[in-house]
């Protein structure tokens, strides 16, 4: 009895590993199973401070960086629901047809794109299955690189920003980095947040998406693939104009929400704001049959807007500064009256209840996983977890490259049985307070923009892996009864080396994801 009692931490971590794998609810195992296990502990004489429960909570829900969620999430459903992503798809294909594998090029740069708007795998694999596969297989594509391009751009979404889980295991790691300065006696660190992920994010994200092209054209070429982009037989050559509508608004749309965030002129949730009424434009203007009012009225609004704002008239004495308020509330209007008739569009289509449902679910799933999530760490804690997985870590063989591995290991594993919320909220903040404190070759202690990275890139190359990778279990529901699933594992096999090869490039040269943040912000 008295080994279970010093060793309730490790069991309430078992626990919590069984009942997640059995199917039971994420939230209500994570919450369930630390209150039960914080009632062992009071039994056996440990006071956890549930006390501080509620205010965890109010402090998550009050969190103005996870604002930015909702928004990416209802922006990401926007694009999709609306077949913005099927008008991309088919303009890249066009655009790249006299490149070998021009489809399977522009299913990673599309599949990139949308799975950064929404940051959710299935969503992603399930979306790209259905629009590309049927047009990859009717011209020529072996099954298995079809697949496997399909599986691989939909996991893009866990590195390329802008991402949700980049914001949620940003929010993780600041936690974690306050903590492990603390530990070490630096009550004044400086803070790191969203945007130095996101910017570390950048380059390891553009080398993946290059080294996918790069195999890409070489399978194609050696195989002489041959695309006739039909998404929808027959399939006309699309004009000038509808060609430059189907590509320059979303590129824009993405471009202008990561830029504002790294360029400091907006922070997360208000560039996440933009993002989704961009997204609403873009989706009305697509679906109306007139783009006129959809995209004429919001765009010349903020266009005049801007030009106010920045012309500096309305700190101007005398005339100008009246002048240039009317002119600023005006255009504050049209670009209301040009989303509300956005909105309109998308509700008269039957699209908008659609989608504000699917993300009010999603949040509300999401934010029910945090709060269980934050009940767990409390009780963990109080019952002596933080001193065990210190321990545990610190007594490993090779130092902080033996730690690493452990880590890396566990997560790869997880990844297999468990979506990547429950691993950010459960996992992170386990391990990466320790992880923080420990050097790196030179010397230097471990940044957390690198060790954000490597998490995310090691969850997306577990997502992909067969034969419990969660990317091929979408895709399986969405191919052919002619595509075996053997297909789908051989084609996703050299993607998964490909990850391995840049995680292993992100371990030995950190400058690819510290250089940008340091540049960034020094």
């Amino acid at each position: 009895m008295s080994f279970l009692v010093g060793h309730l931490d490790l069991l309430l971590l078992v626990s919590v590993c069984l009942l997640l794998m059995a199917g039971f609810p994420v939230a209500f195992s994570l919450g369930g199973a630390g209150l039960l296990f914080a009632l062992f502990g009071s039994l056996a004489g440990i006071t956890p401070t549930l006390g501080a429960i509620p205010l965890r909570i109010y402090g998550i829900v009050t969190n103005e960086v996870l604002i930015a969620v909702p928004l990416f999430i209802f922006m990401g459903f926007v694009l999709e629901r609306s077949k913005v992503a099927e008008d991309l798809l088919l303009a890249m294909g066009w655009l790249l047809r006299r490149l070998p594998g021009g489809l399977s090029l522009s299913v990673t740069l599309v599949g990139a794109l949308l799975a950064a708007s929404t940051g959710i795998v299935g969503a992603t694999v399930v979306t790209m299955g259905l629009l590309a596969l049927p047009t990859l297989l009717k011209n020529g594509y072996r099954p298995s690189l079809a697949c496997g391009s399909i599986a691989a751009a939909g996991t893009l979404g866990q590195i390329i920003p802008p991402s949700i889980v980049l914001v949620f295991l940003a929010d993780q790691l600041s936690n974690a980095y306050q903590s492990a300065q603390r530990d070490m006696g630096h009550f004044a660190p400086d803070p790191f947040s969203v945007a130095d992920l996101f910017a570390a994010s950048v380059l390891p994200g553009l080398v993946l998406v290059g080294v996918y092209m790069l195999y890409q054209l070489f399978a194609a070429g050696r195989t002489r693939d041959r695309d006739v982009v039909d998404l929808k037989a027959p399939a006309a050559p699309p004009g000038r104009a509808e060609l430059l509508f189907s590509l320059c608004p979303p590129l824009f749309l993405i471009a202008c929400v990561l830029g504002s965030i790294l360029a400091g002129i907006a922070t997360p949730t208000e560039a996440a704001a933009l993002g989704a009424a961009g997204a609403v434009v873009i989706a009305g203007a697509r679906v109306s049959t007139s783009r006129v009012i959809p995209f004429g009225l919001p765009l010349l609004s903020a266009l005049a807007l801007a030009c106010v704002l920045a012309s500096g008239f309305l700190k101007a004495e005398g005339f100008a500064g009246p002048v240039a308020l009317v002119l600023a509330i005006v255009a504050s209007l049209g670009l209301f009256a040009g989303l509300l008739a956005n909105f309109n569009v998308l509700r008269t289509q039957g699209i908008l209840s659609g989608i504000v449902q699917k993300a009010v679910e999603m949040v509300a799933m999401m934010f029910a996983i945090m709060i269980g999530a934050t009940i767990f760490s409390l009780v963990f804690r109080d019952l002596g977890g933080d001193e065990t997985v210190t321990s545990l870590l610190s007594s490993l063989p090779g130092g902080t490259l033996g730690a690493m591995l452990a880590v890396m290991a566990v997560m790869f594993v997880l990844g297999f049985f468990l979506d990547f919320l429950e691993i950010v909220f459960v996992i992170v903040p386990l391990v990466a307070p320790v992880l923080l404190q420990m050097p790196m070759a030179d010397g230097s202690l471990m940044s957390p923009a690198w060790l954000g990275v490597m998490m995310a890139v090691n969850l997306q190359t577990s997502f992909l892996t067969p034969p419990f990778g969660f990317a091929l279990f979408y895709l399986r529901g969405t191919v052919p009864a002619s595509v075996r699933t053997m297909d789908i594992y051989r084609g996703v096999i050299p993607f998964v080396a490909i990850q391995l090869l840049v995680l292993a490039l992100i371990y030995w040269v950190p400058a690819l994801a510290t250089w940008l943040p340091g540049e960034l912000y020094p």
